[in-house]
């Protein structure tokens, strides 16, 4: 089996053999791609996949994660430092442009750049020469491949004057969709059965993801036809990703060979055709949320929360559901923290919450 064969996405329905196919043709293509999808769709998987299919597959694939290193620390990461450049700065350090020469460069979550880096980046995607943090010429110049992914409107972006247009038409050569879970319901019981074989091949052989969790033994064998058919029935607003983090904790946790029903997490058996996403509409995530907080009687720090921190929703749908918040409240986080089930002793935590991840937004224009 060769490399792209084995990174190829699972499934069977039109929507996924259509991306494999448009993979296929553009692996073999030297240009930049963007990547686009909801947070846990596969992005990462797609561009390693365009990788081993490129002339490259041999060179190096270096995946940066640009919303998980802060700004100052992102310049060195991408274009690297000498020493003695700043506090820290202890010895000569390559960037991961220079360790990606004449292979595959992987800029995840690319929307989170901030301006300044943008800027950086294009003059970088223009000339193809590193400037290294700390150095007073130009030292290098690469010949990478450029795979940018996002999970965020790149145009609405531009349009609110946080995204470079110049960048954006550098990096939108060729544009990959990536589409969610709810739209490829027939490929959920294929995923279920990856999975399963994943973690309980792990469980008994001692190896792969669970043996660096620790060695056990699960009894776990298979899930009974009514519990994929929950499964199934689930709106999935983790995608792939959350759908893998379920399998996994009922392998680990389960106590019979066979998954029912009743096994399953809260929000999948509660599940209803009527809190499902539409398909039509391209933000649905936070519309579920706010209704299990406004119609449901969940709480923030319930039902929110923990999706948040364990990645399984994004920061773009935090600030949508605090927006459509914010709507309902006509500007006032006291009465958002009423909307969203929180006690009134919550309001400094949740206001340095929305601070801290930065999905605080603005009240005043909801006033006029």
């Amino acid at each position: 089996m060769s490399q792209l064969e084995q990174l190829e996405m699972i499934g069977s329905s039109p929507a996924i053999n259509e991306l494999k196919e448009e993979i296929r043709r553009v692996a073999r293509y030297d240009g930049k791609v963007l990547i686009t999808g909801e947070s846990g769709v596969g992005k990462e998987l797609v561009a390693r996949a365009l990788g081993a299919g490129n002339v490259r597959v041999n060179a190096p694939f270096v995946p940066v994660n640009c919303a998980g290193i802060p700004e100052t620390l992102l310049e060195s990461e991408l274009f690297g430092h000498v020493k003695g450049s700043f506090t820290g700065a202890y010895r000569d350090k390559p960037g991961k442009l220079e360790m990606a020469s004449q292979g595959t460069i992987f800029l995840d979550e690319i929307g989170e750049m901030t301006l300044r880096m943008q800027g950086l980046l294009l003059r970088y995607l223009e000339t193809g020469e590193i400037q290294t943090v700390g150095a007073d010429r130009v030292v290098i110049t690469t010949n990478t491949r450029v795979i940018a992914a996002t999970n965020r409107n790149l145009r609405d972006l531009i349009a609110q004057g946080l995204f470079r247009e110049d960048l954006f038409y550098r990096l939108n050569v060729i544009h990959l969709i990536v589409p969610p879970l709810r739209e490829r319901r027939e490929d959920i019981p294929l995923l279920i059965d990856h999975f399963l074989q994943t973690f309980t091949n792990g469980s008994r052989n001692g190896n792969g993801a669970n043996a660096r969790r620790g060695a056990f033994s699960s009894p776990v064998r298979s899930l009974a036809p009514e519990a994929v058919a929950a499964l199934a029935d689930y709106s999935w607003p983790g995608n792939v990703r959350q759908l893998q983090n379920v399998i996994e904790k009922l392998v680990v946790t389960g106590h019979r060979e066979v998954i029912q029903p009743e096994d399953l997490p809260v929000e999948v058996r509660t599940s209803s055709p009527e809190t499902r996403p539409r398909r039509e509409r391209r933000r649905t995530v936070a519309d579920d949320l706010f209704k299990k907080l406004n119609a449901g009687g969940e709480s923030f720090w319930t039902a929110v929360y923990p999706l948040y921190m364990n990645r399984e929703i994004t920061r773009d749908n935090v600030r949508e559901l605090v927006h459509k918040g914010l709507g309902e409240a006509r500007g006032n986080y006291k009465i958002v923290l009423r909307l969203f089930n929180m006690d009134s002793t919550d309001y400094k935590r949740f206001l340095n919450f929305l601070r801290k991840h930065r999905c605080q937004l603005p009240f005043q224009e909801y006033r006029q």
